[in-house]
């Protein structure tokens, strides 16, 4: 039972727990959707859409782009995470391909979710992947590596001040989200 000492501290620390709660709500539920229209509105963030469906065009055999690799790995991912090549010279219209090497230096199975990002943001629309390893988590069992594969075609509308873009990959560790989706040894 609550004497009249212990009310104003019951009152403030149910008040805090409210706001703290209500704070989660709207970072979790409010702010993601925000920050993705302002980064639509505003051109910025450089996130890259999803698959694309190839079409047959006319390669513009007159100019190159340079297009750069970076990988990074998120705190607490231990894999090993890089391009094979750091630069292509591509021209646009063409399709190209690369592979990523992944390497798990832990005895146990692991997932793994690339996240990309375009930079010069306003390049994104006009890199097109048909194929990534992003696409879908990537599992890895423990001490072996793989070669990601990544199949992108430089939209020619690329406006013609562009002449370098940065795909760049950071590399999450899912494994605990989807547990039973790894083997386990």
């Amino acid at each position: 039972m609550l004497n009249a000492s212990d009310k104003p501290i019951f009152n403030t620390v149910a008040r805090l727990l409210v706001v703290a709660l209500a704070m989660f709500a709207f970072v979790f539920v409010v702010m993601v959707p925000l920050y993705n229209v302002l980064c639509d509105a505003l051109g910025i963030n450089g996130k890259t859409g999803g698959r694309y469906e190839a079409v047959a065009t006319r390669v513009d055999e007159s100019r190159l782009v340079t297009v750069q690799f970076v990988t990074t790995n998120n705190a607490g991912m231990p894999w090993e995470f890089k391009p094979s090549t750091t630069a292509m010279k591509v021209n646009p219209g063409a399709v190209n391909s690369t592979v990523f090497l992944a390497r798990n230096p832990l005895p146990q199975a692991m997932v793994a979710q690339a996240i990309p990002s375009i930079s010069p943001a306003r390049a994104a629309q006009y890199f097109h992947k048909t194929e990534c390893f992003c696409f879908n988590q990537q599992p890895l069992d423990g001490e072996t590596s793989a070669e990601l594969p990544l199949q992108f075609i430089v939209d020619q509308g690329l406006p013609r001040d562009i002449r370098t873009i940065t795909l760049s990959y950071t590399l999450f560790d899912v494994t605990d989200m989807v547990k039973g989706a790894v083997a386990t040894r």
